[in-house]
C-alpha cells in the first residue's frame, strides 16, 4: 500500500467513525434535534447518503491512485470527487457490461496465482472497479444536488393556509461542505386550499397524501422550485437572503422558517491541517481511529411577522414576511440568521488530549460538546 493510499485509508476509517457517532448523537433523547423528531430524521438519512458515499470512495481506491479531499479547510473531499461519483453513477451499467461477473473473476484470479506464482493486480483492480461501481448503483449517495421532497403537510389554524416542510441537499462546490436545507412554508393557492383544508380549517383526511412527496407538494410550482432551490443552495448565500428571495419569488408561498445544517469542518490526526492546534494535539492520540473532530452548525431563520398583500386596480403587492436577524449578536448578524448553534463531536480519548493540553476550553468556545465514548455520546460537558 502507498503513503497516499494509507493515509487515505486512516482518513476514511475517522470519517466514517465520525458519521457513525453523529447518526447515535442525532438518535440521542438529549440531542436538541431529538425534540423535532421528524428534523433530526431528515438529517440522519442526508447523513447515510454522505456514508454511503464514503464506502463508494473506499471501494475506488482499489483501482484509482488518490483521493483529494479539502485538508486545508472543510476537512471533506473536493467537489470533483462528487461529481465523479454522480458520473460514475449514471454510466455504471455500462461499465459492469464490460468487466467479468465477480464468480469469473475468482476464478481468474486463483487460476493467475497457481501458474504465475504471484499477485494478480490487474485482476484485483477490475474487481475493485466491479465492486464500487456495484456500490454506486445500488446505494443513494449524497450527490452535487439533491431534489426537494416534501416531507410535512399541515394547516395553519390562525391563516387557514396548508403548510409543507421541504427538505433538499447540496455539495457546495467551493467550500467542499455538506449542506441540509428544511423549510417550512404556507400555501395560499386557492386551488391547494380547496384540496387540502376542509370546513373547519383542518387538514382534509379524504386527500392521501403519501409522504414523503417527490418535490414541493404543489404541482404547479414543483418544477420551479426545483430551480430555486438549486440555484439559491450555495454556502456564500446568507439563510436570510435564501429566504427573502423564495418570499420574492413566489406570489403564493410563504416562507415561516428556513433552517440549514453544515456538516463541518471535519479535523483528522495527520490528515487535515485545517486548524493547526487541533491539528497538533490530536497527534498525539494513541489510537488513529479516535483521533478526529467533527463539527457541525445549525443556522435558522424565522419571520417574526407578515406584511399583508394589496390588491388594487393598477397594481398589486404580495403579502412578504419580515425575517428576525439578531442583530444584538454580531455572529449571527453576520451569518444573516435569527439564531445559530455550533456544534462538535470528539471521541473521548482525543477529548481527554485537548484538555490535558489546556486547549479545550479555546477551542471548543462557543460550540455546545459532545464526547462519543463506548458508542454513546455525552454532552453538555
Amino acid at each position: 500500500m502507498t503513503p497516499e493510499n494509507e493515509a487515505a485509508t486512516r482518513y476514511f476509517s475517522a470519517i466514517t467513525a465520525a458519521l457513525s457517532g453523529l447518526e447515535v448523537f442525532m438518535r440521542d433523547d438529549r440531542s436538541p434535534l431529538y425534540r423535532h423528531g421528524i428534523v433530526a430524521k431528515i438529517v440522519a438519512e442526508y447523513i447515510a447518503r454522505l456514508d454511503n458515499s464514503f464506502s463508494c470512495w473506499r471501494n475506488r481506491l482499489g483501482f484509482m491512485e488518490t483521493f483529494r479531499i479539502s485538508r486545508a479547510e472543510s476537512g471533506f473531499p473536493v467537489f470533483q470527487n462528487v461529481l465523479e461519483l454522480e458520473n460514475d453513477r449514471r454510466q455504471a451499467d455500462t461499465r459492469l457490461a464490460n468487466i467479468p461477473l465477480a464468480d469469473e473473476l475468482r476464478e481468474e484470479m486463483a487460476d493467475f496465482i497457481l501458474r504465475h506464482k504471484e499477485f494478480p493486480e490487474a485482476l484485483q483492480k477490475s474487481m475493485a472497479e466491479r465492486l464500487y461501481l456495484e456500490g454506486v448503483r445500488s446505494e443513494t449517495t449524497f450527490g452535487p444536488f439533491t431534489l426537494a421532497q416534501t416531507a410535512k403537510v399541515s394547516v395553519n389554524p390562525k391563516t387557514g393556509r396548508p403548510y409543507y416542510l421541504v427538505h433538499w441537499a447540496a455539495f457546495d462546490g467551493s467550500a467542499n461542505l455538506p449542506l441540509v436545507y428544511m423549510v417550512t412554508v404556507e400555501d395560499s393557492s386557492e386551488d391547494m386550499i380547496g384540496q387540502l383544508v376542509d370546513r373547519n380549517g383542518k387538514l382534509n383526511d379524504k386527500v392521501d397524501i403519501p409522504l414523503p412527496v417527490e418535490g414541493l407538494l404543489n404541482p404547479e410550482l414543483a418544477h420551479r422550485f426545483d430551480d430555486f432551490t438549486e440555484k439559491n443552495s450555495a454556502y456564500t448565500l446568507s439563510p436570510a437572503t435564501i429566504a427573502v428571495n423564495l418570499d420574492k419569488d413566489f406570489e403564493p408561498l410563504h416562507p415561516k422558517q428556513l433552517r440549514r445544517v453544515v456538516l463541518g469542518p471535519f479535523y483528522s490526526a495527520g490528515i487535515t491541517d485545517n486548524n493547526s492546534t487541533v491539528s497538533e494535539v490530536l497527534a498525539k492520540v494513541r489510537k488513529p481511529e479516535n483521533a478526529w473532530l467533527l463539527t457541525w452548525t445549525i443556522q435558522e431563520v424565522y419571520s417574526k411577522a407578515e406584511k399583508p398583500g394589496r390588491k388594487g386596480l393598477f397594481s398589486s403587492e404580495k403579502a412578504t414576511q419580515e425575517f428576525f436577524i439578531d442583530t444584538n449578536d454580531l455572529e449571527a448578524a453576520r451569518q444573516g440568521v435569527s439564531s445559530y448553534e455550533k456544534h462538535a463531536l470528539i471521541p473521548h480519548e482525543a477529548y481527554q488530549a485537548l484538555y490535558a493540553a489546556g486547549e479545550a476550553q479555546k477551542i471548543f468556545s462557543g460550540y455546545k460538546v459532545h464526547i462519543l465514548s463506548k458508542g454513546q455520546v455525552i454532552s453538555d460537558v
